[in-house]
Parts: structure tokens; C-alpha cells; sequence
């Protein structure tokens, strides 16, 4: 077990109908052709695969796909949709759950490697996937850039999403690269508010640098989102891709 949050029955059974945006094709279809191209004629292995928001239109696509999950509750979701034989999922964390087999492709997306609360842990999450991909293979990152530049001298929350049915935003501790990310969301039309919250570390992308090469990776190739548009400083999330040399 890891330091990961563990997802409850009732967050995992309204957890799609809470990401109906991310889900859609429009939002998808770009993270989709991205992880087929670089899976290749070969496997590929989801770490964190959730209720496969990602992981069952990849196998649709005919990408073979196996995944790991920490939450029973996440991937009974899962299980509702695909059979097990059509995409296996092993109950475990992502920093050292080994499955069988090689991978031309490990992917970890929507920011979930921040869900590893400590260093350590994260840099065990690269040598877990490292252990995995086969020669040549990747290992794919999605993760938001923090967004530190938004903090005035003693302020410590951003927001992130001001609208009529969620107010969310985070707040950080800036010495142990710590943030809560805060939720208050109107399920109703009485004006209540369910509120949630969740911890996780933040990392720059240097420092994902660093943990690749630990891992005997190596960074490949970084843009800003799954169409491929530049990184730079502005750039408020990113994915990256490391390569297991041959």
C-alpha cells in the first residue's frame, strides 16, 4: 500500500458522471491517437486505470490494454463495462504492482502520479514502469505545470474552477509539495454543497526528469497536450514521454 487516497464506493459510483467533459470524444480523441501511435503493434499497461475513462476506448481501438488500480470500488466501475478476459485489471498501487509480461506502452495520465505523496514513491512509480516496457518502450505522463506563479507573497489557494454547480480550488504547502485540492460541489436544487477534498504531490517536470533517469529512462519527448502544441513557460500542463533504451 502506498500513501494514495484511497477512492470510496460513492465517489467511484458517480466518478463518470462527474468527468461526462473529459470523457467526451472531443476531449479524447487526441489522448487516444496519441497513446496508439506510440503502443504500436505492441501492449500497453494503464497505471491508476480508474473506471477506464482512457483504458476501454484504447482497447476498442484495438490497442491490447492491462491495467492497474488501487480502488476495488474504481475498477468494479470498470468492470461493468468490459468483461475480464477483454482487459484485464490487477488490484494494487502503481509504484510496485508487477504484472506479466512486456509493455511497448505505459501511460499514467490526468495528473494521477501526483496521487504518490512522496518522493520516493514517485520515483519507484518510473522504476515500476520501467520494469514493464520492453525495449524501446514508453512510458507516458500527463501532468498539470503548478501553478506556483498564481501565489503573491502569503497567499497559499488558487482557483480553479468557479462555476454554477462546483467551486474548486487548491491550496499548497510549499515546503513539503503538498497541495489539497478543495471541492464543493451542488448535486441538488435545495443550494447544498457536497465537499470533497484530496492531497497530492506536485512535481516540475525537471523533476520528473530525474526520476526517469533514475529509472534508466529517457525523456523522448515533451509537449503542452495531446495534440502535440509546444511546451513552454506558459504552458499549464504537459505530457511527457520517456524511452527504455534498446
Amino acid at each position: 500500500m502506498t500513501s494514495s487516497e484511497l477512492w470510496t464506493r460513492e465517489t467511484a459510483d458517480r466518478y463518470d458522471a462527474e468527468e461526462t467533459e473529459t470523457s467526451s470524444a472531443a476531449v479524447l480523441g487526441p489522448t487516444l491517437a496519441f497513446l496508439t501511435e506510440l503502443a504500436g503493434d505492441g501492449r500497453a499497461l494503464e497505471f491508476a486505470i480508474g473506471t477506464g475513462r482512457v483504458g476501454v476506448p484504447l482497447r476498442e481501438r484495438g490497442v491490447p490494454v492491462v491495467g492497474i488500480e488501487l480502488s476495488e470500488h474504481m475498477a468494479a466501475v470498470l468492470r461493468r463495462k468490459v468483461d475480464r478476459s477483454t482487459l484485464p485489471v490487477t488490484i494494487g498501487d502503481m509504484a510496485t504492482t508487477v504484472v506479466p509480461g512486456a509493455f511497448s506502452l505505459v501511460y499514467l495520465v490526468y495528473n494521477t502520479i501526483t496521487n504518490l505523496l512522496t518522493q520516493d514513491e514517485q520515483v519507484e512509480c518510473f522504476r515500476n514502469a520501467a520494469r514493464h516496457l520492453e525495449p524501446g518502450g514508453r512510458f507516458v505522463i500527463e501532468l498539470g505545470v503548478p501553478p506556483l506563479r498564481f501565489l503573491p507573497p502569503g497567499q497559499v489557494a488558487v482557483p480553479f474552477d468557479v462555476s454554477e454547480h462546483h467551486l474548486g480550488f487548491d491550496t499548497f504547502d510549499l515546503v513539503e509539495q503538498i497541495l489539497v485540492s478543495h471541492h464543493f460541489t451542488r448535486d441538488g436544487d435545495d443550494g447544498r454543497y457536497r465537499r470533497e477534498n484530496s492531497r497530492h504531490r506536485y512535481a516540475w517536470p525537471a523533476e520528473l526528469d530525474l526520476m526517469a533517469r533514475i529509472a534508466g529512462l529517457e525523456l523522448e519527448r515533451r509537449v503542452a497536450d495531446w495534440d502535440g502544441a509546444p511546451f513552454t513557460q506558459d504552458s499549464t500542463k504537459h505530457v511527457s514521454v520517456w524511452r527504455k533504451p534498446t
